[in-house]
């Protein structure tokens, strides 16, 4: 967790293609680090590390208030419109061990667009690749993050009617997480305004589980 005065946070975002996977990293770093526009096929062919200046006044501990600082790991989506799912598999994992081997990884991030239904044969195949990348127990290191929420606010849903309304499939993956999800708007005039109350969700879903990392330490 670096020093007393400071915190690091360590993320992964996973998704498919057009999710929103890169611009939700640049929104939690509160930067521009990641590449993300519209495209007929996959932007993000490598995966990157992305580094926050030091945020205050989001963590009281022992008494003090340590900044924190976030770092996220961007990665090529899955489906890939130009590589396999075991390239995409392998430059994942060995990226999550260069750049987690040593501190871990607190949480991965499973980016899923608020503007679409999730079908069963897209959560079967994000569940297993997230299952292959992070082990049996992914469920308690990972959060669902669900981009383009303003679209589902302009149709008239608010968080509660959209979960309510939401296929039994995207609830399955809710319950399976024990419900750690965060509604993310894409309107870059109030991505400041979110990025510190998404970063205080994040703690506490951290908090809640005790602080524990996975991958720490891989050799792989």
């Amino acid at each position: 967790m670096a020093e007393s005065n400071e915190m690091t946070i360590n993320l992964v975002v996973l998704g498919k293609t057009q999710s929103g996977k890169s611009a939700a990293g640049n929104s939690l770093l509160g930067s521009s680090d990641f590449e993300s526009r519209l495209s007929p096929s996959s932007v993000t062919t490598h995966c990157s590390l992305g580094r926050s200046s030091r945020v205050l006044g989001l963590i009281r501990r022992n008494g003090g208030e340590p900044a924190l600082r976030v770092r996220v790991l961007d990665t090529p989506s899955y489906p890939h419109s130009a590589l396999s799912k075991e390239q995409v598999r392998d430059m994942v994992r060995a990226a999550l061990a260069q750049h987690f081997g040593e501190e871990g990884l607190h949480l991965a991030l499973l980016v899923l667009r608020a503007d679409l239904p999730l079908c069963s044969d897209e959560s079967n195949d994000t569940v297993q690749f997230t299952q292959e990348l992070l082990g049996p127990t992914w469920k308690d290191f990972t959060a669902v993050l669900l981009t383009h929420a303003d679209k589902a606010e302009e149709a008239g849903y608010s968080e509660e009617t959209y979960l309510h309304s939401a296929s039994s499939t995207l609830l399955s993956l809710l319950n399976s997480v024990q419900h750690k999800y965060i509604f993310l708007d894409n309107h870059n005039s109030i991505i400041k305004e979110e990025r510190n109350i998404v970063l205080r969700k994040l703690l506490n879903f951290i908090q809640k589980n005790n602080y524990q990392v996975l991958l720490k330490n891989s050799k792989e």
